[in-house]
């Protein structure tokens, strides 16, 4: 999914989401609570997904703006053919690949998902479309459907799966829901939400427009409450076509997302959501708040892999987004080129509940912002701790103590009891940075 919170499904505790077909997943397979993409907007994370490697290495550390006349070179980015996809690697191993959604990856002809991996792509290669009555591109040809679209790409998942009953394939359904804006829905997905007075996670923050919020959650949920009962599609094709027993279904977003926490709405380049907002930077505009915050970068995902998860498996380890490339290769036997540099790791034995000692369970982020404001954030996080430095504007950088802060509402930085650890975080950023060789780590 396309800006879905960590919190938007009722197996994370969150009673008032409406997700049985996604808490299904969860009984039926793995829940990883501690699923995290690199980058909380959806091009670096889309392409960390499909290449296991970071955003500043190939070049693009912000969503594609295709459209800019702010930033002209724009249109001419996407994720370069050059680097052997995780589709690729199953195509080689026998694989028919589809992918039916959004892929932000590039406009260009060049980097067009079939030259990629996929052997199918019905969708849209920039960052959105309408929430019903799209126009999608399908067989090479832009066109205009009518409905829900939601429902219309699930349409075309299906129809995929039904001519593809009898050999390995590889299908990526990427929705464009839940990104904004939210409305229309189908009425059944707005039933849920048409009279709830919703619960917000900090009504007493300072300032907050709480009808707002309110409001939005309740669009927010009801556009969730339709990818749910979609996913309730695929998995019913599934059974009906003999596949359930032998198909690996991974549910998961490209990114997190804030609804009222800490003042905010949106994603790692949030907007604030208070009355009042602060007053604005050279580099951060008045309204604006990136961020690194946990439900910009957390991510909710399930595993079903019938005969080899077992049902109701908690996975607590922490994870990334860089990490399924490595994991459909081996689930698929495919062979990763020895060219490729790839930064994630195998997950299939944390799936088959096998001990994996000393895993690291440290998490290392960066988002470099460009349209809405100018930063270089980068993160390192630990069960215990994140420091956040902002290596544009120094003087947003943060520290939080996850166990006794798990808001992230208290900014540390400047406690004397914490420096020895910032100290310590702030080489393992640097380290990171240099390994990926970041080029904002020039002069560090």
């Amino acid at each position: 999914t396309d800006d879905q919170a960590p919190w938007a499904l009722k197996a994370s505790g969150y009673a008032q989401a409406h997700t049985p077909n996604m808490d299904r997943l969860a009984r039926e397979g793995a829940y990883l609570p501690n699923s995290f993409t690199v980058t909380p907007v959806c091009s670096p994370s889309r392409a960390a997904l499909m290449s296991s490697r970071y955003g500043s290495e190939l070049g693009i550390t912000d969503w594609l703006n295709h459209g800019s006349t702010k930033y002209p070179g724009e249109a001419t980015l996407g994720l370069d053919p050059a680097i052997v996809t995780f589709p690729e690697v199953l195509a080689a191993a026998g694989y028919r690949n589809a992918l039916v959604g959004k892929w932000h990856l590039g406009d260009l002809d060049k980097y067009h998902p079939t030259a990629q991996g996929f052997h199918y792509f019905m969708g849209f290669r920039g960052g959105g479309t309408t929430t019903d009555n799209p126009t999608l591109e399908k067989d090479g040809v832009e066109q205009q459907f009518e409905g829900m679209t939601v429902d219309i790409l699930t349409d075309h998942a299906l129809a995929f799966l039904e001519e593809n009953t009898q050999r390995p394939f590889l299908l990526c359904l990427f929705h464009r829901s839940p990104h904004t804006k939210w409305l229309p829905v189908a009425d059944e997905d707005w039933a849920p939400f048409a009279d709830l007075d919703p619960e917000i996670p900090n009504p007493d923050y300072p300032d907050l427009d709480v009808e707002r919020v309110k409001q939005m959650t309740k669009e927010y949920l009801a556009s969730v409450a339709g990818v749910d009962r979609n996913l309730g599609r695929i998995l019913e094709a599934l059974e009906r076509l003999g596949l359930a027993e032998n198909t690996m279904v991974v549910y998961s977003s490209d990114h997190g997302y804030n609804m009222g926490h800490n003042g905010i709405w949106h994603k790692g380049n949030g907007h604030w959501i208070v009355k009042n907002p602060p007053e604005g930077t050279e580099n951060v505009p008045k309204g604006q708040r990136p961020n690194m915050y946990d439900n910009s970068l957390r991510v909710p995902t399930m595993v079903r892999w019938p005969g080899v998860v077992k049902p109701g498996t908690v996975i607590e380890q922490t994870v990334t987004n860089l990490d399924w490339y490595p994991t459909f290769a081996a689930v698929a036997g495919g062979s990763i080129p020895e060219s490729e540099t790839v930064r994630g790791r195998n997950l299939v034995p944390l799936l088959r509940g096998e001990a994996v000692p000393g895993w690291d369970n440290d998490l290392y982020a960066e988002y470099s912002t460009k349209h809405q404001s100018r930063t270089h954030m980068r993160a390192y996080r630990t069960p215990e701790y994140k420091l956040v430095r902002d290596f544009l504007n120094p003087e947003r950088d943060e520290f939080f103590d996850l166990k006794k802060d798990p808001a992230e509402s208290r900014n540390e930085i400047k406690n004397p009891e914490y420096a020895p650890i910032v100290a310590d975080l702030h080489e393992k950023i640097v380290a990171n940075m240099r390994k990926v060789k970041d080029p904002v780590a020039q002069g560090l």
